[in-house]
């Protein structure tokens, strides 16, 4: 129960880091933003040790391999797109599309709500389903 509560902190305060960085413009704000990012590093590092204790406890399912590999693929996706914006932010892909850099947005907001869901879904698997 309390991998549910870290966790559930850990994406609370990614959520708000992210909501004030978002708000306050750009150039980001150097400490907000590396709060953001080390908050984020947190979680995923906390997932992972939470879920190599889960494999040490017993073999996974093929569905809880197929939800925790989801649950990485939308944190790679979500890292990807995060440092896309703030090279984007610093002047970088100049030469990128409007509607590439739209598309990078989009991600990066929308992604978040999907790595909260793929947590959940992945937390669900391991702590209260048998393997």
């Amino acid at each position: 129960m309390n991998t549910l509560l870290i966790t559930g902190l850990f994406f609370v305060f990614i959520f708000l880091f992210g909501f004030w960085v978002s708000r306050a413009g750009k150039p980001y704000n150097t400490l907000l933003f590396t709060i953001h990012k080390l908050v984020g590093l947190a979680t995923g590092i906390y997932l992972i040790v939470s879920i190599y204790h889960a494999h040490q406890a017993a073999s996974f399912s093929p569905l809880q391999i197929m939800v925790i590999s989801l649950t990485v693929l939308i944190f790679i996706c979500l890292v990807a797109a995060g440092g896309l914006l703030s090279i984007a932010a610093e002047g970088g892909l100049k030469k990128a599309s409007p509607s590439t850099l739209t598309v990078i947005e989009q991600i990066h907001k929308i992604f978040p709500y999907l790595a909260v869901l793929a947590t959940a879904a992945t937390l669900y698997l391991l702590l209260f389903q048998q393997a």
